[in-house]
């Protein structure tokens, strides 16, 4: 099936990988899904999309196992010399250490060691050898340092052979098994070296029957090699060469064979073929339970603020955040007793007089509006700060989400602009009330004699007439908003007439929600910068099952 790596194959692969690198891009919030997506992008990059373009590309066999197993000492045996550190500080080998013909080095770091920092990966060349193979001393798979875990962990991607190194004493410890458990999971050629075996053979033979059936039970085949306590050359940095003759031979045997080392790559090409739409079908998995997630959360956010801005809007409609002084300056304006007295007289006397009651020395507007705009902004500041509180303190107790809720201080509180914006918007609101009156207000001639104060007064009086409801109610009930209400409704009544007076309040309540309704929504979107864009997940996770689909399909029909 895979001898020739077909071109169809490869062009899955390279779907495939870019779907990968976009899931793990989305910024999966759990630690096993992180690890399950950074698997599948690694080994993709590092094996599979390798072997897909050439099963010739150099063979990548690795010593793998936990701290103080002895892979470097077993690695200096096969090599024949101190090429990789050993003792008693743990951990020992702090990179990987890649033994390799000088030839195969730039085709290791174009392939199968692709994206690797320098840092992390320390060739040492050997002329005499073959090339086509590279023995790799990998970092301990539990060590302490979490650099040295991961390189480890994405090495493992990378290789063609896993030669895993355990000891008498620790062969069961459940940690290397996490490595053990993703060599079966991708189908990974494995050999298992049991170091610092006890001398009698008794003993030695009931070690090596439980490792079997521990490796059996993990569904893994294996080759066992035992290694006897002590079996060092003088300088102790090495084995008797003897001691490993079965693993030495087939490394030699793959390095002097170039149909061997194919067959190799090949049969680790098909078992990752077989475990890989297992694992994308995992990522898949992941993203959608993701999906659902992160659907809850934006629900969160979308309550708090729906909520906040139904809160604000009640406040308006009843005019309650309106400060009792500057209505107190509006009427004072507007002369209740003689408009009373100029409405008994009728509309036309009203319209004749507006030299009377719109007195230029004493117009309030500034104030009164002012007074409005600094009230409403503190109403919107604490709808929003309450929104913000509601939302940050859920989403923090989130699985995978109080870190980045944690880390921006801000999402707290309303945004550090949240003031100007909004005062922006509400004195370009109240311009847009005038340009209403402008454009198509009461008639030209009540314009005129009013000129442009006049203009600016009765764009006062509908903004407050956007706030103030008589419901029925007469100027002399339930206090100074209920009585500014009733005086201010009849003005603009008796200048517009009662329909466009109408349409004019209509319309400015309409722009005022709509700018508090962008305003809020983007205090809300501050929080979906932590999430990915939305549906981005559930287009990832349909995405990934097509392609394992078309993985299943094409190794049927190989």
């Amino acid at each position: 099936m895979i001898g020739t790596a077909p071109g169809e194959l490869r062009a899955l692969v390279d779907r495939l990988e870019r779907l990968a690198e976009r899931r793990l891009a989305l910024g999966p919030r759990s630690d096993p899904a992180t690890t399950r997506a950074r698997q599948l992008v690694d080994h993709l990059r590092s094996h599979v999309r390798v072997r897909a373009q050439s099963l010739d590309a150099p063979l990548v066999v690795l010593l793998v196992g936990p701290t103080g197993a002895g892979k470097s000492t077993i690695f200096n045996t096969i090599v024949g010399r101190s090429a990789s550190p050993t003792g008693v500080l743990r951990p020992t080998t702090r990179s990987a250490v890649v033994l390799a013909h000088p030839t195969d080095r730039e085709g290791l770091r174009e392939g199968a060691l692709a994206g690797m920092s320098a840092g992390s990966i320390r060739f040492v060349a050997d002329d005499e050898i073959a090339p086509g193979l590279a023995l790799v001393d990998t970092p301990d798979v539990d060590s302490v340092e979490h650099a040295n875990r991961l390189l480890a962990d994405r090495l493992v991607e990378a290789a063609d052979l896993a030669v895993f190194v355990t000891t008498a004493t620790r062969y069961a410890d459940r940690v290397p098994w996490t490595v053990l458990d993703r060599v079966r999971a991708r189908g990974l050629p494995l050999l298992v070296v049991v170091n610092r075996m006890p001398p009698d053979d008794a003993d030695q033979a009931e070690i090596l029957a439980d490792v079997a059936r521990l490796m059996a039970g993990a569904g893994l085949e294996t080759e066992l090699i035992a290694v006897r306590e002590g079996e060092l050359e003088a300088g102790g940095d090495r084995l008797v060469p003897a001691t490993i003759r079965r693993l030495t031979d087939e490394i030699t045997r793959l390095r002097t064979d170039r149909e061997a080392r194919i067959q190799l790559a090949a049969r680790a090409l098909m078992g990752s073929l077989a475990g890989l739409s297992e694992s994308v079908e995992l990522v898949a998995d992941d993203a959608d339970h993701e999906a659902i997630d992160v659907d809850a959360l934006r629900r969160v956010a979308d309550r708090a603020y729906e909520s906040g801005l139904a809160d604000l809007e009640q406040e308006i409609r009843h005019g309650s955040f309106l400060r009792e002084e500057a209505l107190r300056h509006w009427q004072a304006f507007v002369g209740a007793d003689q408009i009373t007295r100029f409405f008994s007289e009728g509309i036309g006397r009203v319209r004749g007089a507006l030299q009377a009651f719109f007195r230029p020395a004493t117009a309030p507007v500034q104030e009164v509006r002012a007074a409005t705009t600094d009230d409403l902004l503190a109403a919107a500041r604490l709808q929003v700060a309450e929104a913000a509180r509601r939302t940050a303190s859920t989403w923090s107790d989130w699985p995978g989400m109080g870190t980045a809720v944690s880390a921006d201080a801000d999402l707290w509180l309303p945004s550090p602009d949240f003031d100007e914006r909004l005062r922006g918007r509400l004195d370009g609101w109240i311009d847009s009330i005038t340009a209403d009156i402008q454009l198509r207000g009461g008639p030209k001639r009540t314009l005129a004699r009013g000129g442009t104060l006049g203009v600016n007064v009765l764009g006062t009086g509908v903004m407050l007439a956007s706030f103030l409801h008589t419901g029925g109610l007469t100027g002399a009930e339930i206090g100074v908003a209920a009585a500014t209400a009733f005086l201010n409704q009849k003005l603009l009544g008796a200048l517009f007439g009662e329909a466009a007076m109408t349409e004019l309040v209509a319309d400015a309540r309409r722009r005022l929600q709509e700018l508090l309704q962008a305003t809020f929504a983007e205090e809300r979107a501050r929080f979906d910068l932590l999430l990915p864009p939305d549906g981005a997940l559930a287009r990832i996770a349909e995405d990934l099952r097509t392609v394992a689909a078309e993985l299943r399909a094409l190794q049927t029909t190989e």
